[in-house]
């Protein structure tokens, strides 16, 4: 689970459709891990994307402009809405805490969403520790809990860490990145179709084939921004 990465946003949405067309769907528990994008971002450090894209890639902001409208471009394909002015990119420890005090509450799935749909669709800034307790509220979390968890750094901290360390084990560098069965993983934004076969797979016990060719972001932050073929190569 990234914040900042819109392919994690666009690969959650695919992954739902592929879920949905899965026979054994109902049998399925989905939990989503934390990776951080730029970790070692100051925690109240936040820049407007367009200027961290120019920056990281040695574009114009025009340039820069231009990459997250082709990202727009697949969101919207997918039916999610995208705005691509005005949305920040910052340090987002405190997000994956708070979405691990939702996990032992039931709701992660819930207050995820929310998250995505607040960054990349919204006029809301999830690096606002107000923005985070109306969202969290809007889950079904409490709010108290909620403001005793941001103010407490080190409050699931070490589950955030685990997960990372977990990543680092498996191999991950970039995401969205997913495993299935604890076994096999597919990385990338892949189409909803591919992951409807790889949990087909994974449900019988054949290995899914690592698929390449699907936008992702490393764990510096860079998110790539393929050309509008690639998202349909298969390798």
């Amino acid at each position: 689970m990234v914040h900042g990465c819109p392919w994690c946003y666009i690969g959650k949405a695919r992954f739902e459709k592929g879920l949905e067309a899965f026979a054994h769907r109902d049998e399925i528990e989905v939990v989503h891990r934390s990776f951080e994008l730029d970790p070692n971002r100051a925690g109240h450090d936040t820049a407007p994307v367009v200027d961290m894209l120019a920056k990281k890639y040695g574009r114009t902001r025009e340039e820069a402009r231009a990459m997250e409208e082709h990202v727009a471009s697949a969101a919207r394909s997918e039916g999610l809405e995208y705005r691509t002015e005005g949305r920040d990119h910052g340090n987002t420890f405190g997000i994956h805490r708070l979405l691990h005090l939702a996990r032992a509450r039931g709701l992660q799935d819930e207050l995820l969403t929310l998250a995505y749909r607040a960054n990349f669709a919204e006029e809301r800034s999830v690096f606002d520790p107000e923005v985070l307790v109306a969202l969290a509220a809007e889950a079904g979390l409490d709010d108290q809990e909620v403001r005793r968890v941001l103010a407490d750094e080190a409050a699931y901290a070490h589950d955030v860490r685990a997960d990372e360390r977990e990543a680092a084990e498996l191999g991950v560098t970039g995401v969205p990145f997913f495993v299935f069965d604890r076994r096999y993983g597919v990385s990338g934004g892949q189409p909803a179709e591919l992951f409807t076969q790889a949990l087909e797979q994974a449900w019988q016990g054949r290995a899914v084939t690592p698929l390449g060719g699907a936008a992702a972001c490393d764990a510096d932050g860079a998110c790539e921004v393929p050309a509008a073929t690639t998202e349909s190569t298969i390798h």
